[in-house]
């Protein structure tokens, strides 16, 4: 099955998947679980996973003072602006995964590679395609950095709108039952990445969700 492990609802200022959209996605039968990963936030998804069951995974793109990182398996929320190392030692307080968004990028706010280096035992998954790495595409240094430290590989399409979706993504083996923190890292460890660009419309709209996002609170 498939597995999209960063996504933006419309609860994210930049972001614009409806609840409806998600349920499409997943009665679509493509995706077995999709992660509703919105910035600093996990109420939208919380009521997600809640009304849609288990191929909502509850997930959070976390702004620390040195990058984004992203919890998966949420279940409160994780306070931004710590450090990587307080971020990723929250997230496995209860449970959650660490997960890489992005890594080595400036223009989206990745973790570098000093920082990765000094939390590389916290790290569970690295995001090595991004659906939306067109401007500063940093794929192979995260295959690299991923192979060099056994790190768990994904693909994820960081989509901001539902057109966004079914791109770049891991492909797992089907099973019968509950995605959860453990059998997720095995299943991932042995995952295929598919990776390509989605489009056009989909790369411009977190852009575009933001402007609508400013006029609807100057109205």
């Amino acid at each position: 099955m498939l597995v999209d492990l960063h996504t933006h609802s419309v609860a994210s200022p930049d972001g614009g998947i409806s609840a409806a959209q998600y349920q499409a996605l997943l009665e679509a039968g493509r995706f077995g679980a999709i992660a509703v990963t919105d910035h600093n936030r996990i109420d939208f998804a919380l009521r997600l996973k809640k009304d849609l069951g288990d191929g909502i995974i509850v997930g959070e793109e976390i702004m620390t003072s040195q990058g984004e990182i992203i919890g998966l398996f949420l279940k409160k929320v994780v306070e931004p602006q710590q450090t990587a190392a307080q971020t990723a030692a929250a997230i496995h307080r209860q449970g959650g995964l660490v997960y890489i968004p992005h890594p080595f990028e400036t223009k989206r706010k990745g973790l570098s590679a000093a920082t990765l280096d000094g939390i590389v035992k916290e790290v569970d998954l690295m995001e090595v395609y991004n659906g939306r790495a067109v401007l500063q595409n940093r794929s192979q240094l995260a295959l690299t950095w991923a192979r060099r430290h056994h790190t768990i590989q994904a693909a994820s399409s960081d989509a901001h709108v539902a057109k966004g979706v079914g791109y770049t993504y891991s492909r797992i083996p089907k099973f019968n039952g509950t995605l959860t923190p453990d059998n997720c890292l095995k299943m991932m460890a042995s995952a295929k990445l598919q990776s390509k660009w989605p489009p056009i419309t989909s790369l411009l709209a977190p852009k575009l969700n933001r402007l609508r996002s400013t006029l609807r609170r100057s109205a």
